[in-house]
Protein backbone atom coordinates (compact mmCIF):
# COMPACT_ATOMS: atom_id res chain seq x y z
CA UNK A 1 0.00 0.00 0.00
CA UNK A 2 1.68 3.43 -1.62
CA UNK A 3 5.11 1.97 -0.61
CA UNK A 4 7.36 5.16 -0.76
CA UNK A 5 5.53 6.72 2.09
CA UNK A 6 5.23 3.42 4.11
CA UNK A 7 8.93 2.05 3.75
CA UNK A 8 10.22 5.58 3.90
CA UNK A 9 8.27 6.78 6.86
CA UNK A 10 8.14 3.20 9.12
CA UNK A 11 12.35 3.51 8.58
CA UNK A 12 12.38 6.75 10.37
CA UNK A 13 9.96 5.83 12.81
CA UNK A 14 12.70 2.80 13.55
CA UNK A 15 15.23 5.55 13.68
CA UNK A 16 13.47 7.21 16.28
CA UNK A 17 12.93 4.33 18.29
CA UNK A 18 15.80 2.23 18.36
CA UNK A 19 18.49 4.99 18.84
CA UNK A 20 20.65 5.36 21.97
CA UNK A 21 19.69 8.86 22.37
CA UNK A 22 17.44 12.08 20.58
CA UNK A 23 18.60 15.17 20.77
CA UNK A 24 17.31 18.41 19.47
CA UNK A 25 19.96 17.88 16.23
CA UNK A 26 18.35 14.14 15.27
CA UNK A 27 14.83 15.82 15.50
CA UNK A 28 16.12 18.32 12.42
CA UNK A 29 17.75 15.58 10.74
CA UNK A 30 14.15 13.80 10.80
CA UNK A 31 12.07 16.38 10.03
CA UNK A 32 14.21 17.13 6.55
CA UNK A 33 13.96 13.54 5.89
CA UNK A 34 10.51 13.67 6.60
CA UNK A 35 9.78 16.49 4.45
CA UNK A 36 11.66 14.38 1.29
CA UNK A 37 9.69 11.27 2.06
CA UNK A 38 6.27 13.10 1.55
CA UNK A 39 7.22 14.90 -1.71
CA UNK A 40 8.42 11.82 -3.40
CA UNK A 41 5.35 10.57 -2.25
CA UNK A 42 3.11 13.33 -4.24
CA UNK A 43 1.69 14.65 -1.51
CA UNK A 44 1.25 18.82 -2.24
CA UNK A 45 4.78 20.79 -1.43
CA UNK A 46 2.20 23.18 0.32
CA UNK A 47 0.48 20.88 2.63
CA UNK A 48 4.04 19.66 3.96
CA UNK A 49 5.46 22.39 4.40
CA UNK A 50 2.52 23.31 6.87
CA UNK A 51 2.43 19.79 8.38
CA UNK A 52 7.00 20.00 8.84
CA UNK A 53 6.24 23.58 10.20
CA UNK A 54 3.51 22.35 12.78
CA UNK A 55 6.17 19.27 14.25
CA UNK A 56 8.68 21.72 14.67
CA UNK A 57 7.44 24.11 16.37
CA UNK A 58 5.48 21.42 18.82
CA UNK A 59 8.91 19.13 19.02
CA UNK A 60 11.57 22.02 19.01
CA UNK A 61 9.94 25.03 20.43
CA UNK A 62 7.45 24.35 22.75
CA UNK A 63 7.87 23.03 26.26
CA UNK A 64 8.18 19.09 26.30
CA UNK A 65 4.69 17.80 27.85
CA UNK A 66 5.57 16.58 31.51
CA UNK A 67 6.41 12.75 32.03
CA UNK A 68 7.30 12.53 28.45
CA UNK A 69 10.99 12.03 26.78
CA UNK A 70 11.61 13.98 23.48
CA UNK A 71 11.66 10.61 21.85
CA UNK A 72 8.35 9.63 22.74
CA UNK A 73 7.01 13.38 22.02
CA UNK A 74 8.68 13.56 18.62
CA UNK A 75 6.69 10.10 17.69
CA UNK A 76 3.85 11.38 19.20
CA UNK A 77 3.59 14.42 17.63
CA UNK A 78 4.22 13.17 13.52
CA UNK A 79 1.72 10.86 14.53
CA UNK A 80 -0.89 13.25 15.35
CA UNK A 81 0.09 15.83 12.98
CA UNK A 82 -0.35 13.32 10.08
CA UNK A 83 -3.84 11.84 11.13
CA UNK A 84 -4.60 15.77 11.21
CA UNK A 85 -3.55 16.16 7.37
CA UNK A 86 -5.13 13.04 6.17
CA UNK A 87 -8.40 13.35 8.10
CA UNK A 88 -8.76 13.44 11.27
CA UNK A 89 -11.24 10.72 12.27
CA UNK A 90 -13.48 7.68 9.95
CA UNK A 91 -16.20 8.22 8.77
CA UNK A 92 -17.83 5.73 6.78
CA UNK A 93 -21.31 4.37 6.06
CA UNK A 94 -24.21 5.10 8.51
CA UNK A 95 -27.92 3.57 7.94
CA UNK A 96 -27.95 4.93 4.16
CA UNK A 97 -30.27 3.52 1.64
CA UNK A 98 -29.38 5.18 -1.82
CA UNK A 99 -26.17 5.65 -2.87
CA UNK A 100 -25.29 7.42 -6.13
CA UNK A 101 -21.50 6.23 -7.74
CA UNK A 102 -19.51 8.74 -9.55
CA UNK A 103 -15.74 8.99 -11.32
CA UNK A 104 -13.85 9.72 -14.38
CA UNK A 105 -13.67 6.44 -16.89
CA UNK A 106 -10.72 4.19 -15.50
CA UNK A 107 -11.04 5.46 -12.13
CA UNK A 108 -12.28 1.39 -11.17
CA UNK A 109 -15.41 2.64 -10.06
CA UNK A 110 -17.87 -0.19 -11.49
CA UNK A 111 -15.15 -2.70 -9.35
CA UNK A 112 -15.06 -0.37 -6.55
CA UNK A 113 -19.15 -1.19 -6.08
CA UNK A 114 -19.04 -4.90 -6.18
CA UNK A 115 -16.52 -4.25 -2.86
CA UNK A 116 -18.48 -1.76 -1.55
CA UNK A 117 -21.68 -4.22 -2.10
CA UNK A 118 -19.48 -7.27 -0.46
CA UNK A 119 -18.56 -5.52 2.25
CA UNK A 120 -22.33 -4.56 3.15
CA UNK A 121 -22.97 -7.86 2.90
CA UNK A 122 -20.74 -8.77 5.65
CA UNK A 123 -22.58 -6.41 7.47
CA UNK A 124 -25.72 -7.94 7.16
CA UNK A 125 -27.31 -5.53 5.02
CA UNK A 126 -29.52 -6.74 1.58
CA UNK A 127 -27.98 -4.43 -0.88
CA UNK A 128 -28.92 -4.46 -5.16
CA UNK A 129 -27.13 -2.76 -8.22
CA UNK A 130 -28.62 -0.58 -10.89
CA UNK A 131 -26.46 -0.17 -13.74
CA UNK A 132 -26.71 3.21 -15.16
CA UNK A 133 -23.47 3.34 -17.46
CA UNK A 134 -24.26 3.37 -20.83
CA UNK A 135 -21.63 5.34 -22.03
CA UNK A 136 -18.67 2.26 -22.38
CA UNK A 137 -20.19 -1.02 -23.72
CA UNK A 138 -19.23 -3.43 -21.46
CA UNK A 139 -20.48 -1.58 -18.26
CA UNK A 140 -23.51 -2.95 -17.57
CA UNK A 141 -22.21 -6.96 -17.68
CA UNK A 142 -19.42 -6.35 -15.72
CA UNK A 143 -21.44 -4.83 -12.95
CA UNK A 144 -24.24 -8.10 -13.75
CA UNK A 145 -20.89 -10.61 -13.46
CA UNK A 146 -20.05 -8.51 -10.20
CA UNK A 147 -23.14 -9.16 -9.07
CA UNK A 148 -23.62 -12.98 -9.51
CA UNK A 149 -20.05 -13.18 -7.93
CA UNK A 150 -21.19 -11.83 -4.87
CA UNK A 151 -24.98 -12.73 -4.97
CA UNK A 152 -26.46 -9.55 -5.33
CA UNK A 153 -28.71 -7.94 -8.01
CA UNK A 154 -28.63 -6.04 -10.37
CA UNK A 155 -31.11 -4.30 -13.17
CA UNK A 156 -30.22 -3.38 -16.24
CA UNK A 157 -33.05 -1.02 -18.62
CA UNK A 158 -33.46 -2.38 -21.41
CA UNK A 159 -33.63 0.13 -23.78
CA UNK A 160 -29.87 1.33 -22.21
CA UNK A 161 -31.66 4.52 -20.71
CA UNK A 162 -29.93 5.77 -17.35
CA UNK A 163 -32.30 8.18 -16.80
CA UNK A 164 -35.32 5.34 -16.76
CA UNK A 165 -33.30 2.61 -15.54
CA UNK A 166 -32.80 5.24 -12.01
CA UNK A 167 -36.81 5.14 -11.47
CA UNK A 168 -36.85 1.24 -12.39
CA UNK A 169 -34.20 0.45 -9.69
CA UNK A 170 -35.95 2.80 -6.99
CA UNK A 171 -39.05 0.94 -7.83
CA UNK A 172 -37.68 -2.45 -8.31
CA UNK A 173 -35.47 -2.47 -4.94
CA UNK A 174 -37.79 -0.31 -2.80
CA UNK A 175 -37.81 -2.86 -0.12
CA UNK A 176 -33.62 -3.64 0.06
CA UNK A 177 -32.07 -2.04 2.49
CA UNK A 178 -29.31 -0.30 0.36
CA UNK A 179 -29.91 0.12 -3.81
CA UNK A 180 -26.12 1.28 -5.34
CA UNK A 181 -26.10 3.38 -8.84
CA UNK A 182 -23.28 3.08 -11.24
CA UNK A 183 -23.57 5.94 -13.30
CA UNK A 184 -21.25 7.08 -16.13
CA UNK A 185 -17.56 7.95 -16.52
CA UNK A 186 -15.82 10.00 -18.86
CA UNK A 187 -12.14 10.76 -19.60
CA UNK A 188 -12.96 14.33 -18.52
CA UNK A 189 -15.79 16.15 -16.81
CA UNK A 190 -16.95 17.59 -19.62
CA UNK A 191 -20.42 19.06 -20.08
CA UNK A 192 -22.57 16.03 -21.31
CA UNK A 193 -21.48 14.16 -18.33
CA UNK A 194 -22.29 16.98 -16.42
CA UNK A 195 -25.98 17.23 -17.53
CA UNK A 196 -26.64 13.35 -16.92
CA UNK A 197 -24.90 13.40 -13.37
CA UNK A 198 -26.66 16.56 -12.37
CA UNK A 199 -30.47 15.23 -13.75
CA UNK A 200 -29.47 11.08 -12.45
CA UNK A 201 -28.94 13.31 -9.15
CA UNK A 202 -32.84 14.77 -9.21
CA UNK A 203 -34.22 11.39 -10.07
CA UNK A 204 -32.43 9.14 -7.37
CA UNK A 205 -32.31 11.83 -4.23
CA UNK A 206 -29.12 9.75 -3.03
CA UNK A 207 -28.31 9.66 0.65
CA UNK A 208 -24.65 9.51 0.19
CA UNK A 209 -22.62 10.48 -3.22
CA UNK A 210 -19.51 8.75 -3.16
CA UNK A 211 -16.81 9.66 -5.49
CA UNK A 212 -13.95 6.96 -6.79
CA UNK A 213 -10.43 8.24 -7.31
CA UNK A 214 -7.49 6.09 -8.60
CA UNK A 215 -4.72 6.16 -6.45
CA UNK A 216 -2.09 6.96 -9.04
CA UNK A 217 -4.10 10.68 -9.33
CA UNK A 218 -1.62 11.79 -6.88
CA UNK A 219 -2.39 15.43 -6.15
CA UNK A 220 -4.51 16.07 -8.97
CA UNK A 221 -7.23 14.14 -7.31
CA UNK A 222 -8.02 17.14 -4.92
CA UNK A 223 -9.19 18.85 -8.51
CA UNK A 224 -11.39 16.25 -9.38
CA UNK A 225 -12.62 15.93 -5.94
CA UNK A 226 -13.44 20.10 -5.99
CA UNK A 227 -15.07 19.78 -9.14
CA UNK A 228 -17.54 16.77 -8.46
CA UNK A 229 -18.61 18.41 -5.36
CA UNK A 230 -19.55 21.08 -6.79
CA UNK A 231 -21.79 19.34 -9.51
CA UNK A 232 -23.20 16.79 -7.38
CA UNK A 233 -22.62 17.39 -3.91
CA UNK A 234 -20.14 14.38 -2.86
CA UNK A 235 -20.50 13.23 0.17
CA UNK A 236 -16.99 10.87 0.79
CA UNK A 237 -15.05 9.70 -1.63
CA UNK A 238 -13.14 6.14 -2.29
CA UNK A 239 -9.47 5.67 -3.61
CA UNK A 240 -9.53 2.55 -5.21
CA UNK A 241 -5.81 0.53 -6.29
CA UNK A 242 -4.20 1.71 -3.34
CA UNK A 243 -1.79 -1.32 -3.85
CA UNK A 244 -0.29 -0.35 -7.55
CA UNK A 245 0.91 2.95 -6.59
CA UNK A 246 3.74 4.97 -4.95
CA UNK A 247 1.21 8.04 -5.03
CA UNK A 248 -1.75 7.27 -2.72
CA UNK A 249 -0.77 9.45 -0.34
CA UNK A 250 -0.55 12.41 -2.49
CA UNK A 251 -4.29 11.40 -2.98
CA UNK A 252 -5.11 10.82 0.44
CA UNK A 253 -3.73 14.14 1.71
CA UNK A 254 -5.12 16.21 -1.31
CA UNK A 255 -8.99 15.17 -0.70
CA UNK A 256 -8.29 15.22 3.03
CA UNK A 257 -8.59 19.18 2.69
CA UNK A 258 -11.42 19.21 0.66
CA UNK A 259 -15.70 18.63 1.96
CA UNK A 260 -15.39 15.49 0.37
CA UNK A 261 -13.75 12.66 3.03
CA UNK A 262 -12.01 9.73 2.31
CA UNK A 263 -14.34 6.88 3.86
CA UNK A 264 -13.27 4.09 2.22
CA UNK A 265 -10.31 2.35 0.08
CA UNK A 266 -9.31 -0.30 -2.13
CA UNK A 267 -6.38 -2.25 -1.11
CA UNK A 268 -6.12 -5.45 -3.83
CA UNK A 269 -7.89 -6.76 -6.84
CA UNK A 270 -10.12 -8.93 -4.78
CA UNK A 271 -13.86 -8.13 -3.66
CA UNK A 272 -12.53 -8.48 -0.15
CA UNK A 273 -9.49 -6.05 -0.47
CA UNK A 274 -11.80 -2.83 1.11
CA UNK A 275 -12.11 -1.07 4.02
CA UNK A 276 -13.07 1.87 6.17
CA UNK A 277 -10.76 4.60 6.06
CA UNK A 278 -9.83 5.27 9.68
CA UNK A 279 -6.47 7.60 9.47
CA UNK A 280 -5.73 6.85 13.10
CA UNK A 281 -5.21 2.95 12.19
CA UNK A 282 -3.82 3.68 8.59
CA UNK A 283 -1.14 6.57 10.10
CA UNK A 284 -0.12 4.09 12.55
CA UNK A 285 0.69 1.66 10.27
CA UNK A 286 2.12 3.95 7.93
CA UNK A 287 4.49 4.53 10.57
CA UNK A 288 5.38 1.11 11.46
CA UNK A 289 3.51 1.07 14.80
CA UNK A 290 1.20 -1.42 13.55
CA UNK A 291 -3.02 -1.90 13.55
CA UNK A 292 -3.65 -4.33 16.34
CA UNK A 293 -7.38 -3.58 16.23
CA UNK A 294 -7.57 -4.28 12.37
CA UNK A 295 -5.70 -7.43 12.63
CA UNK A 296 -8.02 -8.46 15.44
CA UNK A 297 -10.94 -7.91 13.38
CA UNK A 298 -9.47 -9.72 10.13
CA UNK A 299 -8.89 -12.85 11.91
CA UNK A 300 -12.04 -12.86 13.94
CA UNK A 301 -13.36 -13.01 10.17
CA UNK A 302 -11.20 -15.56 9.04
CA UNK A 303 -11.81 -17.75 12.04
CA UNK A 304 -8.23 -17.70 13.72
CA UNK A 305 -8.07 -19.69 16.66
CA UNK A 306 -6.26 -17.40 18.95
CA UNK A 307 -4.22 -20.32 20.01
CA UNK A 308 -3.04 -20.93 17.21
CA UNK A 309 -2.06 -17.12 16.44
CA UNK A 310 -0.23 -17.10 19.59
CA UNK A 311 1.94 -20.34 19.38
CA UNK A 312 2.76 -18.53 15.41
CA UNK A 313 3.92 -15.17 17.18
CA UNK A 314 6.30 -17.47 20.12
CA UNK A 315 7.87 -19.14 16.81
CA UNK A 316 6.66 -22.75 17.93
CA UNK A 317 4.68 -23.91 15.24
CA UNK A 318 4.82 -26.63 12.72
CA UNK A 319 4.81 -27.22 9.38
CA UNK A 320 1.95 -28.11 10.04
CA UNK A 321 0.85 -25.23 11.61
CA UNK A 322 1.93 -23.28 9.66
CA UNK A 323 0.17 -24.50 6.24
CA UNK A 324 -3.27 -24.18 8.36
CA UNK A 325 -2.38 -20.58 9.58
CA UNK A 326 -1.08 -19.66 5.93
CA UNK A 327 -4.73 -20.82 4.33
CA UNK A 328 -6.54 -18.23 7.44
CA UNK A 329 -4.20 -15.41 6.57
CA UNK A 330 -4.94 -15.57 2.76
CA UNK A 331 -8.37 -15.00 3.88
CA UNK A 332 -7.68 -11.90 5.71
CA UNK A 333 -6.06 -10.29 2.94
CA UNK A 334 -2.41 -9.70 1.21
CA UNK A 335 0.59 -10.93 3.42
CA UNK A 336 2.00 -7.36 2.75
CA UNK A 337 -1.27 -5.77 3.86
CA UNK A 338 -1.18 -8.03 7.41
CA UNK A 339 2.48 -7.66 8.22
CA UNK A 340 2.14 -4.04 8.41
CA UNK A 341 -0.67 -4.58 11.03
CA UNK A 342 2.31 -5.54 13.41
CA UNK A 343 4.14 -3.42 15.30
CA UNK A 344 7.45 -2.94 13.85
CA UNK A 345 7.74 -5.92 11.75
CA UNK A 346 6.59 -5.11 8.40
CA UNK A 347 10.28 -3.43 7.78
CA UNK A 348 11.82 -6.51 8.54
CA UNK A 349 10.09 -9.22 6.69
CA UNK A 350 11.95 -10.05 3.15
CA UNK A 351 9.91 -8.80 -0.22
CA UNK A 352 9.71 -12.17 -1.51
CA UNK A 353 7.95 -13.71 1.35
CA UNK A 354 5.62 -10.33 1.00
CA UNK A 355 4.77 -11.30 -2.42
CA UNK A 356 3.80 -14.91 -1.95
CA UNK A 357 1.68 -15.63 -4.11
CA UNK A 358 -1.74 -17.94 -4.44
CA UNK A 359 0.18 -20.52 -6.48
CA UNK A 360 3.13 -20.62 -4.68
CA UNK A 361 0.86 -21.14 -1.54
CA UNK A 362 -0.88 -23.93 -3.29
CA UNK A 363 2.19 -25.89 -3.90
CA UNK A 364 3.83 -25.31 -0.84
CA UNK A 365 0.09 -27.03 0.67
CA UNK A 366 0.98 -29.82 -1.82
CA UNK A 367 4.57 -30.69 -0.31
CA UNK A 368 3.49 -30.21 3.17
CA UNK A 369 0.46 -32.69 2.49
CA UNK A 370 3.74 -35.33 1.10
CA UNK A 371 5.74 -35.27 4.20
CA UNK A 372 5.38 -37.99 6.89
CA UNK A 373 3.85 -36.97 10.44
CA UNK A 374 7.35 -36.80 12.20
CA UNK A 375 8.61 -34.27 9.59
CA UNK A 376 5.57 -31.96 9.52
CA UNK A 377 6.46 -32.02 13.59
CA UNK A 378 10.29 -31.84 13.17
CA UNK A 379 11.42 -30.31 9.79
CA UNK A 380 14.88 -30.21 11.23
CA UNK A 381 15.34 -33.70 10.19
CA UNK A 382 14.77 -33.00 6.42
CA UNK A 383 17.75 -34.45 4.72
CA UNK A 384 18.64 -34.41 0.81
CA UNK A 385 17.07 -38.07 0.76
CA UNK A 386 13.82 -36.90 2.41
CA UNK A 387 13.70 -33.75 -0.19
CA UNK A 388 13.96 -35.74 -2.84
CA UNK A 389 11.20 -38.30 -1.59
CA UNK A 390 8.37 -35.60 -0.79
CA UNK A 391 9.35 -33.39 -3.98
CA UNK A 392 8.79 -36.80 -6.13
CA UNK A 393 5.48 -37.42 -4.28
CA UNK A 394 4.64 -33.66 -4.64
CA UNK A 395 5.26 -33.68 -8.31
CA UNK A 396 7.68 -30.67 -7.54
CA UNK A 397 11.31 -29.50 -7.58
CA UNK A 398 13.78 -30.31 -5.04
CA UNK A 399 14.36 -26.65 -4.77
CA UNK A 400 10.45 -26.15 -4.20
CA UNK A 401 10.66 -28.07 -0.99
CA UNK A 402 14.21 -26.23 -0.07
CA UNK A 403 12.24 -22.85 -0.65
CA UNK A 404 9.30 -23.79 1.66
CA UNK A 405 11.62 -25.10 4.29
CA UNK A 406 14.00 -21.99 4.16
CA UNK A 407 10.65 -19.85 4.00
CA UNK A 408 9.45 -21.48 7.27
CA UNK A 409 13.09 -20.68 8.92
CA UNK A 410 12.71 -17.27 8.24
CA UNK A 411 9.28 -16.79 9.75
CA UNK A 412 9.99 -18.81 12.91
CA UNK A 413 13.45 -16.18 13.15
CA UNK A 414 11.52 -12.89 12.53
CA UNK A 415 8.52 -14.04 14.79
CA UNK A 416 10.89 -14.87 17.52
CA UNK A 417 12.45 -11.43 17.11
CA UNK A 418 9.12 -9.52 17.11
CA UNK A 419 9.39 -10.93 20.88
CA UNK A 420 12.51 -9.94 21.12
CA UNK A 421 13.84 -6.35 23.29
CA UNK A 422 13.17 -3.90 20.02
CA UNK A 423 9.52 -4.46 19.75
CA UNK A 424 8.84 -4.34 23.42
CA UNK A 425 10.32 -0.60 23.57
CA UNK A 426 8.30 0.18 20.62
CA UNK A 427 4.92 -1.25 21.67
CA UNK A 428 5.35 0.57 25.29
CA UNK A 429 5.89 3.68 22.98
CA UNK A 430 2.39 2.55 21.59
CA UNK A 431 0.90 2.44 24.77
CA UNK A 432 1.78 5.27 25.58
CA UNK A 433 -0.19 7.44 23.37
CA UNK A 434 -3.43 5.45 23.48
CA UNK A 435 -2.67 2.47 21.18
CA UNK A 436 -4.34 -0.68 22.21
CA UNK A 437 -2.13 -4.02 22.33
CA UNK A 438 -3.50 -7.72 23.02
CA UNK A 439 -0.48 -8.70 24.81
Amino acid sequence: MFDTLSKGLSALISKLTAGTSIDREAVAQILIDMKKILLQSDVDIKLTDELIARIRKKTLEEKLPAGMTLREHVLKTIYDELVVLLGHESVGLLGKKKIMFVGLFGSGKTTTIGKLGRYLQKQGLKSAFVALDFHRPAAPQQLEQLGKQIGIPVHINESRDPYEGAKEGLQKFSKYDTIIFDTAGRNALDKELADELKKLGEIIKPDEVLLVIPADLGKVARVQAEEFHKLVGVTGVIISKMDGTAKAGGALAATSVTKAKVKFIGTGEKVDAFEIYDPKRFVSRLLGLGDIESLLEKAKEAEIKPEAAEKILEGKFTLQDFMEQMESMQKMGPLSSIIKMLPGVGSQIPEEMLDMQESKMKKYKVIIQSLTKEERQNPNIMNQSRIVRVAGGAGVSQSDVKELLAQYEKIKKITKMFKGRGQKDMMNLIKKFGGKLPF
